[in-house]
């Protein structure tokens, strides 16, 4: 039996949140995906605040690179600058290749940064193999807790 995974995405489309779900439910594995809509929303979401007390803390982050309000930037901030938290990847989405914002995301510790397809196929296959890198491939601080692995 395998062990479910959790996925955060952070995303104010919610276009691009149900083709995400969809990409997602394609995964050889089970995960479970919450979603919130900007960055404090997000903050809240990974510090177990408010409504937020009993989420799990996810394994992956989708973090769009234009969010209203608290912005993806502060966001990113956040998350790496919290000893809690920084070891959580995060895969910033964006429709942008302008190489400022690339620089931008990985001067702020993100993981990747990942363009999003225009088309569908490209899209569901873009989401599904970053999933499977972070979730499958990668190692990542924690997987294991403190006994190795099981």
């Amino acid at each position: 039996m395998s062990i479910r995974r959790e996925i955060l995405i952070v995303e104010d489309n919610p276009g691009d949140v149900r083709l995400m779900k969809e990409a997602l439910r394609m995964l050889d594995r089970p995960v479970n995906v919450h979603v919130t809509n900007d960055g404090d929303q997000a903050i809240q979401f990974l510090r177990r605040e408010g409504e937020y007390i009993a989420v799990p803390k996810p394994n992956l982050i989708f973090l769009d690179f234009n969010l209203p309000r608290s912005g993806s930037c502060d966001l990113l901030q956040q998350i790496k600058r919290d000893e809690s938290l920084t070891c959580i990847p995060v895969a910033v989405l964006t429709t942008s290749d302008v190489d400022r914002d690339i620089r931008l995301a990985y001067d702020l510790h993100a993981n990747c940064y990942v363009r999003k397809p225009a088309d569908l196929d490209g899209f569901f296959t873009t989401i599904c193999a970053v999933a499977h890198f972070w979730l499958d491939v990668a190692l990542c601080a924690g997987d294991f807790g403190t006994s190795g692995p099981k």
